[in-house]
């Protein structure tokens, strides 16, 4: 074993990359999360749940089940799905099958403006992200964080 696997904590330059990465990545998200906001109306929390409800069968999803696909808490994602469903982009009903929970359902309004926000955010993503890197550095990046989520997952 090498004498920097041996180290206990991170050396000052795996600790600057690490800053980097977490500072860089923040800011990224923070850009793309205002550019869409500025764009649409629309927060990033509101287009993951709009995202997840338009890819999945019949735009429904159980409450539950939605705060797995998105990684939120369920309290928080109750929270916002009132929100949401204020302002007449999704509606909660009591499931189908009779057992207790909730389906949050895409109406119409928020499958419209999930449509108008996705290509200028994906634009976005292409700005910000894709055209910062060449396709050498692209799949790199594709490498790092296939790396990292085996690493994290076990």
């Amino acid at each position: 074993m090498t004498e920097e696997r041996r180290r206990s904590t991170p050396t000052p330059e795996q600790l600057r990359i690490w800053r980097g990465f977490i500072e860089t990545g923040e800011l990224l998200r923070s850009r793309l999360a205002a550019q869409l906001q500025s764009e649409s109306g629309l927060s990033s929390g509101d287009y993951q749940v709009l995202l997840a409800l338009s890819e999945a069968e019949g735009r429904t999803v159980r409450s539950s089940e939605l705060a797995a696909l998105i990684d939120w808490e369920r309290s928080r994602l109750s929270h916002h799905l009132g929100r949401m469903e204020k302002r007449g982009l999704i509606r909660r009903v009591p499931c189908a099958d009779g057992v207790h929970g909730v389906d949050v359902l895409l109406t119409e309004s928020g499958a419209e403006a999930w449509r108008a926000a996705n290509v200028p955010h994906l634009r976005a993503i292409r700005n910000l992200f894709v055209d910062a890197l060449s396709p050498k550095q692209l799949a790199q990046v594709d490498d790092i964080t296939a790396a990292l989520r085996r690493n994290l997952d076990g």
